[in-house]
Formats: C-alpha cells, structure tokens, sequence
C-alpha cells in the first residue's frame, strides 16, 4: 500500500511542471520581427503556444498600434478664447 501512496506521490509531482516561460506584450512590442514570428504560430495553432503567450501577443500588437495610450494632444484644446489671458 505505501509503494502504491509513493508512486502516485511521484505522478502527480511529476505532472506538475513549471509553466512554459512567455514573452511579455511590452518586450513584444519592440520587437516587431518576433511578434511577427509569434502571430502566425498563433494563428496556426493556438493551442501549443498556449493562452497566455497568445494574448501577450495580441496586446502587443495592439500596443503597436494603438500606442501606449498616452493622448494625442497633450494639452486641453480652448475652443473659445476671449482674448483675456485669464480666459474670462
């Protein structure tokens, strides 16, 4: 009974693996080559790159193209000016 208890101690430590490391959207993003890369294994078989490193990839090419979400005009746009530097 106890070689039984170990060898499914063994199993299920053994199953247990560390996950496989992914790419990070940020570092994707500057690297446009390897996103490339990626998006197409993604696109070929989502499943073996697995959820994770697929979503980091779709982020980063949504950072790519979106940029990282800072405006485009920096500053609020006065669409009436009084000529008054107070603005009244």
């Amino acid at each position: 009974m106890k070689k039984m208890s170990l060898l499914l101690a063994t199993l299920v430590l053994g199953a247990c693996e560390k996950p496989m490391p992914f790419e990070s959207a940020e570092v994707l993003a500057e690297k446009p080559e390897r996103l490339e890369e990626l998006q197409r294994q993604c696109r070929a078989d989502w499943d073996k790159l697995g959820n994770a490193q697929c979503n980091a990839v779709a982020e980063a090419a949504r950072i790519r193209f979106m940029g990282k979400g800072t405006p485009y005009t920096p500053y609020p746009v006065k669409f009436f000016h009084s000529g008054t530097e107070d603005g009244r």
